[in-house]
C-alpha cells in the first residue's frame, strides 16, 4: 500500500510540472491527506506472528491456531479438553473504530468476530460481553436455518443483512465493521456491499439487545470499550489482513 502511494505521489508531482500553481497546490494536498489517511490504519495482525493478540482469558497463542500464507487459521482438535477454548483477543482496548479483515470458513463451518469484548474470568467466552459480526457457512451450517439474522455478516441474533454478498466456504470474504459511539452509527460492509446498519447506544441499541436471546445477560454489550475477539466455534476458520482505524 505504501510503495501505490509514493507512485501516485511521483505522478502527481511531474504532473504538476505544467500545471498552474494553484492546481499543484491542491494536488499536493491530495497527497498529503492520502498519506494521512493511510497511517491512520493500524496493523492488528500482519501475517507473520501473533504479536498484538492472546488467548482470551489465557496467554500466549499456540495450537490448535497456526500461521499459513499470511493467515492465522484454527485447527480445532477433534478430542477437546473440558472446558477448553481457543478464542483470541486483542492486546489492546478499541471504543470507535473502523476494523476491516478477510475471513475463510471450511465447509459447514461457523464462527464470528466481536468487538466490546471484556476479559474476566467471570465471563468464560468473548461472546458472553461482545456482540458478534456472524462468520458462517451459510448454504451448510444449520444456524442459517434459524433466522437470517444468524446469517454471515449479520450483527448475530440482532440484525440481518439486507442482502446476500457472501462467498462461498472456503473463499475469501472481505469485512469493514464500523462503531462509532460518537455518532451513534454501526455498519458492516461485506464483499465491498453495506449489508448492516445499526445504532451502538441509546434506545434503539437498547430494544435491540432485549429483543435477542442476549437480553437477560448481565454482561452483554455492558463495555462501550473492549477488545476485538476471534471465535473458536469448533469449526476451521482463517483470518487476515486484519487493521483498525480509531475514530
Amino acid at each position: 500500500m505504501r510503495k501505490s502511494i509514493w507512485f501516485v505521489a511521483l505522478a502527481l508531482v511531474f504532473a504538476c510540472k505544467d500545471k498552474p500553481k494553484e492546481s499543484q497546490e491542491e494536488m499536493e494536498e491530495t497527497v498529503e491527506a492520502t498519506e494521512e489517511e493511510e497511517s491512520d490504519w493500524v496493523t492488528l495482525f500482519d501475517g507473520t506472528s501473533f504479536d498484538g493478540w492472546h488467548m482470551y482469558n489465557g496467554g500466549e497463542v499456540t495450537e490448535p491456531w497456526k500461521l499459513e500464507d499470511g493467515a492465522m487459521v484454527l485447527y480445532p482438535p477433534e478430542e477437546r479438553p473440558e472446558g477448553a477454548n481457543y478464542n483470541l483477543v486483542t492486546d489492546q482496548e478499541f471504543t470507535d473504530f473502523v476494523l476491516t479483515m478477510d475471513w475463510k470458513i471450511a465447509e459447514g463451518g461457523n464462527s464470528g468476530f466481536f468487538w466490546g469484548v471484556k476479559e474476566d474470568e467471570k465471563y468464560g467466552e468473548p461472546y458472553l460481553t461482545g456482540p458478534e459480526i456472524q462468520v458462517l457457512d451459510d448454504e451448510r451450517h444449520p444456524d442459517a436455518q434459524n433466522g437470517t439474522d444468524r446469517l454471515a455478516g449479520a450483527l448475530y441474533d440482532m440484525v440481518s443483512p439486507s442482502e446476500n454478498a457472501v462467498k462461498p466456504a472456503g473463499e475469501w470474504n472481505s469485512v469493514e465493521l464500523m462503531v462509532n459511539h460518537k455518532t451513534n452509527e454501526g455498519h458492516v460492509v461485506l464483499n465491498g456491499t453495506k449489508i448492516v446498519e445499526f445504532p451502538v447506544q441509546g434506545p434503539e441499541w437498547e430494544e435491540l439487545v432485549a429483543n435477542s436471546k442476549f437480553a437477560e445477560w448481565e454482561g452483554f454489550a455492558a463495555f462501550k470499550t473492549g477488545k476485538i475477539g476471534l471465535q473458536d466455534h469448533g469449526n476451521m476458520v482463517a483470518f487476515k489482513n486484519i487493521k483498525i482505524k480509531e475514530l
